[in-house]
């Protein structure tokens, strides 16, 4: 899959799967992506998909590294 262009699409599909086999988190993951393929983090923003933004604003928040609006603990 190293020579295939990276979408969007393709980088979400990456993460999601490194988060699922590794069991780690999404920041872990891209930046795992990110070793494997040899793409410099600063320039990942524009993989970021609308899902993966808001799964890393998540865990910020949950680990206090964000502040988040009104959430009921579950």
């Amino acid at each position: 899959m190293d020579d295939v262009i990276l979408t969007k699409k393709r980088f979400e599909k990456m993460v999601e799967e490194t988060v699922s086999s590794m069991r780690i988190s999404y920041m872990e993951a891209i930046l795992k992506v990110c070793e494997d393929r040899t793409i410099d983090p600063a320039d990942v923003s524009k993989f970021i998909t609308p899902v993966i933004k808001d799964k890393l604003e998540a865990e910020a928040i949950e680990l206090n590294m964000m502040k988040g609006g009104n959430t009921l603990p579950l």
